[in-house]
């Protein structure tokens, strides 16, 4: 009795002692001190940072981008446009004005025509009435291209909604819009290459298998999942996910980008989830410390499949919900 007494006493303290381990499908994993980690990753094109339900992109390949500000148009829409693409009429103007100018201070003094201030002789009124002209039509030309220049943008209809674009990667904007890419449709066979790449990944992840992973996943995605499976093997403990089974997949959003077509899915999902301990001897029962692999769990994520233009569908990237 007191053997025995010993033996449960002991089992029971490893059992205190160990790492608390939780379920870590692909898309997280062992984090030293305990528990596992579950994180948004991955790449979404251009639409990476935008708000979608989903958790925010935490980590990512896709550099973030600040929206541009409005630069001042290089066209004549200012006074330094003008100035440039016509230097003798700005002269020519300037000159007139101070001519005028120095008229008007000192009436007296003698000048072209006899000076302005001398009786209003036709030459000075001719340039009286050039200067007039000439700084009206210039006033007008400021006007108009600066007009040009800060016209809002307009949507081409294209984007998600059909209603004003919204700038990407977050912000206000600062009435800078960028636009939305096209809407693309999802088909029945595409349904079935979701549910596939879901099967496929999970079951790799099961066998460790990246050769096998590296077929429904982008290049990011399998750096991930590689990375993770390290984590997995240095804690000396492996996840299983088996009978994966579909429930339900709901396409959120899905555009073409030219190179590459994207669709986000709301993926919800069951299977058995578990994780063993892989230190144990041949012949010998895994010791289970985390999950049941009798009974199912469910589990709801927005999927990004990624593809090119008539090509095949691979995970691009997991956000948690």
């Amino acid at each position: 009795m007191k053997w025995r007494s010993g033996v449960v006493f002991g089992i029971c303290a490893m059992l205190a002692l160990a790492p608390s381990f939780a379920e870590a499908r692909a898309g997280g994993a062992y984090r030293s001190g305990g528990g596992s980690s579950f994180s948004s990753q991955g790449s979404r094109g251009s639409q990476t940072y935008q708000s979608n339900g989903g958790g925010a992109m935490e980590r990512s390949l896709t550099p973030r981008q600040q929206p541009s500000s409005p630069s001042a148009p290089a066209y004549g829409g200012g006074i330094g446009g003008f100035a440039s693409q016509h230097p003798f009429l700005t002269g020519m103007f300037g000159g007139l004005a101070g001519s005028w100018i120095g008229s008007m201070l000192f009436p007296h003094w003698g000048g072209m025509g006899g000076g302005y201030g001398g009786g209003g002789g036709m030459l000075g009124s001719i340039f009286t009435w050039l200067i007039i002209i000439g700084g009206a039509w210039f006033i007008y030309r400021m006007f108009a291209g600066r007009r040009t220049a800060t016209a809002p943008y307009e949507s081409t209809g294209m984007g998600f909604g059909g209603g004003s674009p919204t700038p990407l990667f977050g912000g206000s904007g600062g009435g800078y819009a960028a636009p939305q890419p096209a809407r693309i449709s999802v088909q029945a066979t595409d349904y079935q290459q979701f549910e596939e790449v879901l099967q496929g990944v999970q079951g790799a992840w099961t066998k460790a298998d990246l050769a096998a992973m590296r077929r429904y996943a982008t290049p990011e995605m399998l750096s991930y999942f590689s990375e993770q499976l390290s984590e997995n093997e240095s804690q000396g403990v492996s996840n299983h996910v088996e009978n994966v089974e579909l429930i339900k997949g709901d396409v959120r959003e899905a555009w073409d980008e030219g190179r590459m077509q994207y669709a986000t899915a709301l993926m919800q999902w069951r299977a058995r989830d578990y994780t063993v301990r892989n230190d144990g001897h041949a012949g010998e029962a895994q010791m289970i410390v985390n999950g049941d692999p009798q009974r199912q769990v469910e589990v709801s994520e927005l999927w990004t499949f990624a593809r090119s233009p008539d090509g095949r569908w691979l995970l691009s990237a997991i956000q948690q919900i």
